[in-house]
């Protein structure tokens, strides 16, 4: 009996999906997320309102308001909103992420604020007559 043993060799390199990393590609930890999941902010998705005058801002959800935080990023996301405004207190679409704090102690407030870490998206609002209370006549 005899046997025959072919062995071949390839000079080619096979580009690996896995081999290749991007700037933009996170990488995953120990506990299966990425820095951007386990740095404790949130992604939250409501209408924003900042009323300078009264230096006030709010975030309403579709089930809860909140308070913002007045802050750096509160202003970069503000101006990107007053571009899309058609009345001084109408309403705009936005994601961020950031960080809810419980507002404990004070009563003429909002029970939750959040704190903007980062700016996701700005939205057109859609136009909806019922969205804005005007007062007066026509």
């Amino acid at each position: 009996m005899m046997f025959t043993v072919i062995v071949s060799c390839k000079d080619e390199k096979k580009s690996d999906a896995s081999d290749t990393t991007s700037s933009n590609q996170s990488e995953i930890g120990e506990d299966g997320k990425t820095a951007k999941q386990s740095d404790g902010l949130i992604a939250i998705h409501g209408k924003f309102l900042f009323v300078e005058q009264d230096n006030a801002a709010v975030l309403q959800t579709a089930t809860q308001m909140y308070g913002v935080i007045i802050n750096d990023k509160l202003t970069d996301l503000n101006a990107q909103v007053e571009q899309l405004k058609t009345d001084p207190y109408q309403m705009i679409p936005v994601t961020v992420r950031g960080r809810i704090i419980k507002n404990e102690g004070v009563k003429d407030e909002w029970e939750n604020k959040i704190e903007i870490k980062e700016i996701l998206k700005v939205s057109k609002p859609e136009l909806v007559e019922n969205d804005v209370i005007k007062l007066g006549t026509k």
